[in-house]
């Protein structure tokens, strides 16, 4: 499939009792637009109470993604106009998406073949099953363009076993198939070659063809460098887990810490506050902070900048305001979480 003038950004079709869905704009990672997520809330909708769907299946067009994420450079375009509005429709928007997904009274499987960034994992994390393929790479970027992990991230991530969500909120570390599986962000394994036959199989058996058609994952590197990851990420507070990486002195915590120094220390204290409350929230209520949390930070000038130093511009090279955890405000961060005045 390829992206026309023509062609819609997201297939719809219902064939077999399957409701299929097909994010279509391969060229640039099918990252999610307003009208996708339109189109998506539309499906989701009619589908939800119609007898001749049985399950629900999502997927990328393409082969490289699944989905790659939000829009950030049009939120960015947003804020730079001063149309507030705009960008907080467009949260809002799949927000309920995400919310709906997660409150679907039908099977809802994520088919993940490559790329599955930020508001890719909103649409697929909270669904029923998440396969993943050999190609299948998962990810919560946002740090390093000064955002957080959205999408029900803070919902999500303190659930991962140990520490590893924090870990993955705060470098951005991207995770294979074998890790997805380790960390319960994937449910099956099947290897891009079985795609066909499994999606065969859903029409004709429902999700029990899961099951047979799953394959033993890779392994995980998450697991080999768990008792670190749980021991340097133990605390709450950011500029304590880059005394701790400091302190490990291994290869891995000092690319780790390298990593770090690279993001908005802004977002990473906002991203370790933000898991920090969501452990004990319910996913309405993240989702909720979450959205009053984007009114504050895309407003905050590292948003703009790290989006064009990583999405516009690529230069690699933001400028942070502050340019060191250790002087981010911790009233500065509180406040964020109440939204701008």
């Amino acid at each position: 499939m390829s992206d026309t003038t023509t062609e819609p950004t997201v297939l719809t079709e219902v064939l077999h009792g399957v409701g299929r869905l097909v994010l279509n704009k391969p060229r640039v990672l099918n990252v999610l637009d307003p009208e996708m997520i339109a189109a998506l809330d539309a499906a989701l909708s009619a589908w939800r109470d119609d007898p001749g769907v049985r399950l629900v299946t999502i997927e990328g067009a393409g082969g490289r993604a699944f989905c790659a994420g939000g829009n950030v450079r049009l939120i960015r375009d947003n804020v730079l106009r001063g149309d507030a509005a705009a960008s907080e429709a467009f949260f809002s928007s799949e927000y309920r998406v995400n919310r709906m997904i997660a409150e679907y009274p039908k099977p809802y499987v994520a088919l993940i073949d490559g790329l599955s960034m930020g508001g890719g994992m909103g649409l697929s994390i909270h669904g029923s099953h998440r396969v993943v393929t050999e190609h299948a790479v998962m990810a919560m970027p946002e740090t390093a363009i000064a955002l957080f992990p959205d999408v029900g991230g803070s919902y999500f991530l303190p659930r991962l076993p140990g520490r590893l969500g924090l870990y993955l909120a705060l470098t951005g570390a991207r995770v294979s198939a074998g890790d997805a599986i380790y960390t319960g962000l994937a449910t099956h394994y099947v290897p891009r070659a079985s795609l066909e036959a499994l999606k065969a199989a859903l029409a004709r058996e429902g999700v029990a063809a899961l099951a047979a058609h799953a394959h033993t994952p890779p392994e995980s590197l998450l697991a080999r460098d768990r008792a670190a990851i749980d021991r340097c990420f133990a605390a709450d507070d950011v500029a304590e887990i880059l005394r701790a990486l400091a302190a490990e002195g291994t290869a891995w915590a000092t690319r780790t810490l390298e990593t770090l120094r690279q993001m908005s220390p802004t977002s990473l204290c906002v991203t370790a506050e933000l898991l920090k409350r969501g452990a004990t929230m319910s996913l309405p209520e993240c989702l909720a902070m979450e959205l009053r949390l984007t009114r504050g930070v895309i407003r905050h000038p590292d948003f703009a900048e790290g989006v064009r130093a990583q999405v516009v511009d690529k230069t690699r090279d933001p400028k942070w305001q502050p340019p060191r955890v250790e002087e981010v405000s911790r009233a500065a961060v509180l406040a964020l979480f109440d939204g701008p005045a």
